[in-house]
This record gives C-alpha cells, structure tokens and sequence, in this order.
C-alpha cells in the first residue's frame, strides 16, 4: 500500500465555508453551482505562506461576479479574501499549495433564482514544487473538434461550468496525447484544456485576444508583461488559426499552477522550447523562497 503523508491527508479533507473551517468534504443537493454551473472559481498558488498574483486573481473574482450578477459581500475586500486563504492554509499544515476559491450563488429557485447572495469555499492541496519546472520532456496535444468554445465575455470567466474542457481532457486521455487546444466557433485555436495558448514566430509570439473566447487568465497577464518587457521579442495579440500551428516555431501553454508547459509535438510538427523556458527562468526570479 502507498504512503501517504498526514498532511496531504488532511489537506485534502480541510475546506473553509463561508469563513468556517470543516474537516470533511460535503455536498449540497440544493447547490446552484452543482445544479446549474452557477458560480465561478479562481486556482491559487501559494509559495512560503504568500499568494502568488494575488492581485490579479482578486480583481479577476470581482469582475466575473459582477458579470454573473452576484451580489459581493461588503466584507470581501482583498485583505479579506487573502486572509481566508492564508488562515486555511495555515489550519492545513501548508506554507506551499494549491488553493481553489468557489464561490456560487446561493441555493433557491430554478433557472430564475430566489435572490442573488453568494457563498464560498476554500479547498487547500499540496503541490509538488514551489518555483515553476522547465522541463524538456514530451508534451503532444492535439485540436479537440468536437464542441466548439463560444466567441463571448462569459467563455472568458473560469465559471464552474466546464463541460466541453472536460470532454477535451477525456479525449486526450483516450486518444494517448498529453492535452488538447480548443477551438472557438470561427474555427481558430483559443487555448489549451487547462491554459492560455502562445504561439512563436522567430521573434514574435501570439496569443489570442479574449475577443476569440479564451480564458482571461492570471499568468497569461503575467506572461504578457515578460514578454513586453524583452527588446528581442515582439507581442501580438491576434487570432490564430490551425495552418499557424504547423508553421510555428513553438507553442506553450500557461496557468498560474504550472507555469509555462511547452509543447513539443502537434502531428507531425516538432517544435523547439528555448523561449518558454527562458520565461521560467524570469517567473521564478519573482518568487520570494525562502
């Protein structure tokens, strides 16, 4: 039988709702996020007790609920929410892990609900790694064709309804590659199952812009200001269509947990890594460790 240590076991049992802390996981059959995807999410990396972006990810919150129409407790400032996932961190045994903050609108009513006040959890897990892992090994996606991502603002929100990202996971698995890219209903690739897709020409790297339906992602942001920042490379954001895939130098995706993933084969494209990598390097020199 496996080891498994005391404190991812009670990590992964620890939950804050609504500023309570339970140490056991729960359901509740009258919750709008399980019945209708009603609710929206943000993934936390928290390194030696610190929030990595947390900045991002609490406006990033604030804009999706005002989007979904929840009401905002007067009470969820950014000092606030900070503490919450700090203190459940802490009650967890972690100083390095991974944090998803739910919040959903509260039960009552159908399609139409009874009013718009919201709820929250908090669930902890640990990570393997603090600093982001540049790796060289084989990562082989391919287009998910199936069902399309919509070109509008609500794609651009990490909701709690995921559907056609899940399907595209399945797909992956079955099929023996390492993740998929989606595609929106103009035919042009988005972003990856669980990241925000780049794409390199010599000196010039693309990403699509939220307008084509992909995730408005906190390390996409982040990316985006490395990039900005180099003189030798050029950032634009435009659509990207499939030909472009097997005409570009690299792709790689990006997602606060990871990092950056490079890919390494799409058919029978190779392709080469030396810039993701590089944009490892200059995320993790932001990272106070300690």
């Amino acid at each position: 039988m496996p080891y498994i240590c005391p404190e991812f076991f009670r990590a992964f049992f620890m939950i804050n709702h609504n500023g309570v802390l339970v140490t056991s996981d729960f359901i509740l059959a009258n919750n709008r996020s399980f019945l209708y995807g009603d609710g929206v999410f943000e993934t936390l990396k928290i390194v030696d007790s610190k929030i990595l972006f947390f900045e991002s990810h609490y406006f990033r919150l604030m804009s999706s609920m005002r989007i979904l129409r929840m009401k905002i407790p007067m009470q969820f400032t950014m000092e606030f929410l900070e503490q919450e996932v700090l203190n459940l961190a802490k009650e967890s045994g972690l100083t390095s892990c991974r944090i998803r903050f739910t919040v959903y609108r509260n039960d009552g009513g159908y399609y139409t609900p009874k009013d718009s006040t919201i709820s929250y959890v908090i669930q902890a897990s640990p990570i393997a790694e603090k600093l982001y892992q540049s790796t060289n090994t084989s990562f082989e996606v391919e287009l998910f064709k199936d069902f399309h991502v919509s070109n509008h603002l609500l794609s651009t929100l990490k909701t709690t309804s995921k559907t056609i990202h899940v399907l595209a996971a399945i797909f992956a698995q079955e099929n023996g590659y390492h993740s998929c890219l989606m595609i929106n209903e103009s035919k042009n690739v988005t972003e990856g199952v669980s990241g925000n897709l780049f794409i390199r020409f010599g000196t010039t790297i693309t990403t699509p812009p939220l307008s084509e339906g992909c995730l408005n992602g906190v390390m996409r942001k982040q990316v985006m200001q490395l990039i900005e920042k180099n003189d030798e490379l050029e950032l634009v954001e435009a659509p990207i269509s499939p030909f472009d895939l097997q005409k570009a130098d690299e792709l790689f995706l990006t997602n606060v947990i990871q990092g950056i993933q490079s890919i390494t084969k799409y058919r029978k494209k190779t392709y080469e890594t030396t810039v993701g990598s590089l944009l490892i390097e200059q995320l993790n020199a932001s990272i106070p460790v300690s």
